[in-house]
């Protein structure tokens, strides 16, 4: 009788921790991206701020603050960025505690134009993330970037565009302290979404992203701003 009440006691367990995050329920992430160029210069800066929620308002997933300087070098078509993040993660559900973590970065972007309207960009991110309650974790990312012009050949005013996208992370250890532990792969983002160029500078996306973490999979709404001035 002890041994099937504590089975018992271990499958609830079980089920608890995979009913935590609702898979069938949609989020919303809101995001606002931004860059600049500095004139007569290498150097620009580029960054984003993030909203996302578990659901489409008011359940806090995450708060994403995020900036970095950049580096355009001579004759090369990359750019180069160092920058920091300040990250605070909210968890499912009615619980309003936060787990905070601080992030360097560093990234390289590279644009790429296939026939009149394929442009791709590949972008490769290095982490060093400092997680509340965790030991020191580095994580790689890989985003390949599609956007297809429908009404032009490229983005520019009153452009509609098609977006997609699909970004791998691969955790760098798996040993994050007190005998915890996360596998290699991390997540999977796959996207689809429709974009609006209103101005140079200035367009607008809506879309649907789907991720894939080790325990469970959730769509989101992604609306996003996207600013270089």
């Amino acid at each position: 009788m002890r041994n099937i009440l504590v089975f018992l006691f271990l499958v609830g367990l079980s089920s608890n921790t995979w009913s935590q995050v609702e898979q069938s329920k949609i989020g919303a992430w809101y995001m606002y991206f931004y860059n600049r160029q500095f004139k007569d210069s290498q150097f620009g800066i580029q960054g984003d701020l993030q909203y996302r929620n578990w659901n489409v308002l008011g359940d806090l997933e995450q708060l994403l603050i995020r900036s970095g300087i950049t580096y355009k070098p001579k004759e090369v078509n990359v750019l180069l960025t160092l920058g920091y993040a300040n990250i605070t993660t909210g968890q499912f559900g009615d619980s309003n505690a936060t787990t905070s973590e601080n992030r360097i970065y560093q990234e390289v972007l590279i644009p790429q134009k296939l026939g009149k309207r394929l442009l791709l960009t590949h972008r490769f991110r290095y982490e060093q993330r400092f997680v509340e309650n965790q030991d020191f974790r580095t994580r790689y990312r890989y985003n390949l970037f599609l956007n297809i012009p429908l009404n032009q050949t490229d983005l520019v005013a009153k452009t509609t565009y098609i977006a997609l996208y699909n970004e791998l992370f691969i955790n760098g250890q798996t040993d994050i302290g007190d005998n915890r532990t996360v596998q290699l792969f991390d997540r999977n983002r796959t996207y689809l979404g429709l974009g609006y160029v209103l101005k140079k500078g200035q367009r607008f996306q809506l879309g649907w992203m789907n991720q894939k973490t080790v325990n469970w999979g959730k769509g989101q709404l992604q609306l996003s701003f996207h600013h270089s001035f």
